[in-house]
């Protein structure tokens, strides 16, 4: 059995293992809590771990996590964007991933949301495969620059 659920803002540093995989720029535990909680979460930055069979309760740390906010756009209306979704890679293959869209999923049409949406590196091919199967449709390009 494994289980989903949100972290609370003292809870944050449960995600740092996890999403330290997606963003290794990240160089602690006491920056990521000190980014995530002090300049996201103001902006609506929530966060959702997915525990391992043998941590059902999660009361350990999650093998994936995923960190969302809602947004509101001209170009899509009320949505819920996936900031950030990743699994550790020792627990790769086992469904977490697709958990925690669901429970993304299952939240955004509890908030009356019309979609989700998300980026994603070109070369994370698995995930691609999983967002594709799952029904997301690639929408756009995004594009960046440095200042």
């Amino acid at each position: 059995m494994t289980g989903e659920r949100e972290l609370t803002a003292a809870e944050t540093h449960l995600a740092f293992e996890a999403l330290r995989v997606l963003r290794p720029h990240v160089a602690s535990a006491e920056e990521f809590v000190d980014r995530v909680n002090r300049a996201q979460r103001p902006e609506g930055y929530r966060l959702v771990g997915s525990f391992a069979s043998d941590d059902a309760d999660g009361a350990g740390e999650p093998v994936a996590a995923a960190g969302f906010r809602r947004l509101h756009t001209l170009a899509w209306g009320d949505i819920l964007y996936i900031d950030d979704l990743v699994t550790m890679e020792s627990h790769r293959g086992q469904g977490h991933a697709q958990r925690l869209l669901d429970w993304v999923l299952t939240e955004a049409r509890r908030l009356g949301c019309a979609g989700v949406h998300l980026d994603s590196a070109p070369h994370r091919h698995a995930a691609h495969r999983l967002y594709l199967n799952e029904g997301f449709q690639i929408a756009s390009f995004h594009f960046s620059r440095d200042t």
